[in-house]
C-alpha cells in the first residue's frame, strides 16, 4: 500500500500525510513566550511603580514632620521670648 491508496481510504492521523511546517510552529511558540515574558515584565513593572509611588509618599511625610518640627521648635523660641531679631 502507498501513501495514496491510505489517504483515499481516511484511515490513519491526517499528520501521517500533510506536510508539517516546524518553522511556523517555532515562531508561534516563540510568540506565546514572548506574550507571556511581556505581561511579566508589565506586571513586574506596574510594582516597581507602586513602590515607588508608596516610597515618594513617605518621603513627603517625613519632609513635613521635619518642617513641622522646625516650626514647632521656632514657635515655641518665639513663645518664650527667646527669639531676639
Amino acid at each position: 500500500m502507498n501513501r495514496s491508496s491510505l489517504r483515499s481510504q481516511g484511515s490513519g492521523s491526517r499528520y501521517l500525510y500533510e506536510p508539517f511546517d516546524s518553522a511556523h510552529a517555532r515562531i508561534e511558540a516563540l510568540e506565546r513566550v514572548l506574550d507571556e515574558r511581556w505581561a511579566a515584565l508589565e506586571g513586574s513593572l506596574k510594582k516597581i511603580d507602586e513602590a515607588v509611588d508608596r516610597l515618594e509618599k513617605r518621603l513627603w511625610v517625613a519632609v513635613f514632620g521635619v518642617a513641622t518640627a522646625m516650626l514647632g521648635q521656632l514657635v515655641s523660641v518665639v513663645m518664650d521670648g527667646r527669639f531676639h531679631p
